[in-house]
């Protein structure tokens, strides 16, 4: 690659990550992986290093992604809330503990101790004290400037509102849903027809950042801290101590902290939260190492973005077998006909799948994939669930091939893949399908965002004939919609609103 292809790969990659960045930390609505946008960074951060000359104060390579929400007060953290250096393989956590060995021996320090953490999948919050009293909570923001949410967080329960000491402190932790309360949540929304939660963490993040503080107050948000930001008229020297002293005092502190005399044993630290992952009542994306010398941490001091005494190891992304016990068409609202996997239920990343999209008659073939096949399931980031591979080696022979249909499954009419396109598409004029995911996207938060209107009771409007197209939806009468439901009275005067 020569520099004119570098700069235009990082200004590429800038965007890119900007753009998803808004989408995570500010919109709440991921997507991408988790993993392919730390692939993104990396890629960014190594073209940085190699191309210093285009780096700019702009990139997320420099700054903390995510801004204050119009609405919220702006809260100027005066110990900013910094972010974490990624490394992905066990020999870069090894380089780290070199780097440190080197500046410990500098500074005439003869041991480095670590600290192992679970790197817990939620959303960053400060909590700050007066007089052991609880006056103050703020998001992350961008690291400098977050949201003032005090009142949401005075709605979560493992939140003190007083501690057992009278002091001036302000604490770091991470905000979270439970991976139970997380299926719970979805199995409630899914049951009103509202739209479901692409992940625990977003569902974690838009709860705390509602404006309407019983919204939250209804929300399962739950709290582990895990940093002394600040502290007036005690001193600590020891990270762990620090978290002893929390706990101790009323906080909900990170229950997984494993303390390390060396570099071998925090490569067992991690790999023993590596193993314990799938069992943990709550989502991790990763295992932080920290320096456990406060006055050490210290002397090595912090970049714009990033502390220089911690790293965050992230874990590959999580893979599991299971059973594709069949493929059906859907039927979109442009015509095209998608192939789904219809999975043997499996608990992956916090939720349980069962089923996931194939894309289309290319991905079928290129992954080899037939009915009755044991595949591997891959949840990078707990966004999309995809099948990565077939374990051939356990085919029995009653595997069946599938072949997509030449025929709309819904209205039968001719399906048809156009030359140069992977897509196949319904050449029905009128097919209900279309009509109904026509219907859905115009009713949806993204289009129209009429509330009341989930699938359920599209179909029934369609199959009691009270509408044949986007149109009829503002002809229907409070009698309509008063009769599809018992309580359809109660049901009409909320959607006549």
């Amino acid at each position: 690659m020569d520099k004119k292809e570098a700069k235009e790969r990082i200004e590429y990659l800038r965007k890119k990550t900007d753009y998803y960045a808004k989408k995570y930390y500010d919109e709440d609505k991921p997507e991408i992986s988790d993993f392919e946008y730390d692939m993104m960074m990396l890629e960014l951060r190594t073209l940085e290093a190699k191309y210093p000359e285009y780096i700019t104060k702009d990139s997320l390579t420099q700054k903390v992604g995510g801004h204050v929400k119009e609405g919220f007060q702006k809260v100027t953290h005066e110990v900013p809330l910094q972010s974490l250096q990624d490394v992905f393989s066990l020999e870069e956590v090894e380089e780290f503990d070199k780097r440190m060995q080197e500046k410990a021996k500098e500074n005439g320090i003869s041991k480095v101790r670590y600290v192992v953490e679970t790197k817990i999948d939620g959303l960053s919050a400060a909590l700050e004290y007066k007089d052991g009293k609880f006056v103050r909570g703020a998001t992350r923001g961008n690291g400098q400037v977050g949201e003032d949410v005090t009142e949401n967080l005075k709605t979560v329960k493992s939140i003190p509102k007083e501690i057992n000491d009278k002091i001036n402190i302000t604490v770091r932790g991470e905000v979270f849903i439970s991976k139970e309360d997380f299926e719970k949540m979805n199995q409630e929304r899914e049951e009103k027809e509202e739209e479901l939660f692409a992940n625990a963490r977003n569902a974690a993040a838009g709860s705390l950042r509602q404006l309407d503080s019983n919204i939250t107050k209804n929300r399962p948000l739950d709290i582990y801290i895990f940093n002394v930001q600040k502290i007036e008229g005690k001193n600590f020297n020891s990270h762990f101590e620090e978290l002893e002293y929390l706990k101790n005092i009323g906080f909900n502190v990170n229950p997984i902290r494993i303390m390390c005399e060396d570099i071998k044993e925090v490569k067992k630290a991690i790999e023993k939260i590596g193993d314990m992952r799938e069992n943990l009542t709550f989502g991790i994306d990763g295992a932080v190492v920290k320096i456990d010398d406060l006055n050490f941490r210290k002397i090595l001091g912090s970049t714009v973005k990033v502390p220089r005494w911690a790293v965050a190891y992230k874990y590959p992304p999580e893979k599991k077998e299971t059973i594709l016990k069949d493929i059906v068409c859907q039927v979109g609202r442009t015509g095209v006909i998608t192939p789904m996997a219809i999975l043997e239920p499996v608990k992956l990343a916090g939720s349980t799948i069962s089923k996931t999209t194939l894309h289309n008659e290319d991905f079928i073939k290129e992954k080899d994939l037939r009915i009755g096949d044991t595949v591997i399931v891959q949840k990078a980031g707990d966004v999309i669930p995809e099948i990565v591979g077939v374990k051939k080696e356990k085919r029995t022979g009653k595997e069946k091939e599938f072949t997509m249909p030449n025929k709309c499954p819904v209205c039968n009419a001719d399906a048809i893949r156009e030359e140069g396109e992977a897509a196949i598409r319904c050449t029905g004029i009128e097919c209900p399908a279309k009509l109904f995911r026509n219907l859905s996207h115009f009713v949806s938060r993204e289009a129209m965002n009429i509330d009341g209107l989930g699938e359920n009771i599209l179909q029934e409007l369609l199959d009691r004939n009270l509408i044949k197209n986007i149109a009829d939806i503002y002809t229907l009468t409070f009698e309509d919609i008063a009769s599809l439901k018992k309580n359809g009275k109660k049901f009409a005067r909320k959607f006549n609103k």
